[in-house]
């Protein structure tokens, strides 16, 4: 069986968890040289002993510059020139317009909208020509949900993002594609706070508005990624893959 990324050097920010685990173990067994980055030294220790494959993690908050570039110094001095970046870094804050605070919308927009442009500006001087960078946004780029405008016009922005940064790294042939989940079953849903039953009641209720009637999984988001990743996608510039279960479109 041919590896889809065989010897190539991938970097997935966020990749301590959820879809980002999912996607660097799945990139690890394709033959990747693979680098997680986290902003918990205890997640990314046990990520890496599950992804294997001689992967590496490095402790990195996207909402500060300093840490992008320290992450991507490491990568180049233990793998050499990065030819997969997955940008995928989150943080989901939700609350009624009346109640949410500066300092969650500093948070929203500093890990999702700017640690999202810096983290594709910072790594320029590390890609090799022909790279394939996979921005992270999300099927309600589209949608609105009242109690999540900042997140949802974060996660528009960063659509946005992959068609502007699509044309200017023509010239390198580097390719920039979004990649929109809808609901996925992921920790994410429990770290609000709130109690098993209230977790699977909110699980139950993103079930039952998917035409699909159900939540996505970690895998299927996975397979996605090593799509855009891959040469399989090499036509495909400044485009996004909506994997939600039919909810932008149905």
């Amino acid at each position: 069986m041919s590896l889809k990324l065989e010897n190539k050097v991938a970097v997935v920010t966020g990749g301590n968890s959820g879809i980002g685990l999912a996607t660097a173990k799945l990139f690890a067994a394709n033959g990747a040289k693979v680098t997680i980055t986290g902003r918990n030294q205890v997640t990314i220790d046990s990520a890496i002993n599950e992804i294997g494959h001689e992967s590496i993690g490095v402790v990195s908050d996207v909402s500060d510059i300093r840490n992008i570039d320290k992450a991507y110094q490491k990568v180049n001095e233990t793998f050499g020139k990065i030819d997969v970046l997955v940008v995928n870094a989150g943080i989901f804050l939700a609350a009624p317009l009346a109640d949410f605070t500066e300092d969650m919308f500093d948070q929203t927009s500093d890990i999702l909208f700017k640690g999202a442009f810096f983290s594709v500006q910072r790594a320029l001087p590390y890609l090799n020509d022909g790279a394939s960078i996979i921005l992270t946004s999300t099927a309600l780029n589209e949608k609105g949900l009242g109690i999540a405008a900042a997140y949802s016009a974060s996660k528009a922005a960063v659509r946005s993002l992959a068609r502007s940064f699509s044309a200017e790294l023509l010239d390198r042939e580097i390719r920039v594609n979004v990649l929109s989940p809808g609901a996925i079953d992921t920790p994410i849903f429990g770290r609000g706070g709130g109690s098993k039953e209230e977790v699977d009641g909110t699980k139950a209720y993103f079930a039952s508005v998917a035409p699909a009637k159900r939540l996505g999984t970690v895998d299927e988001m996975a397979a996605g990624y090593l799509y855009l990743a891959s040469d399989d996608s090499k036509y495909m510039l400044g485009g996004e893959l909506v994997l939600d279960g039919g909810v932008k479109t149905l």
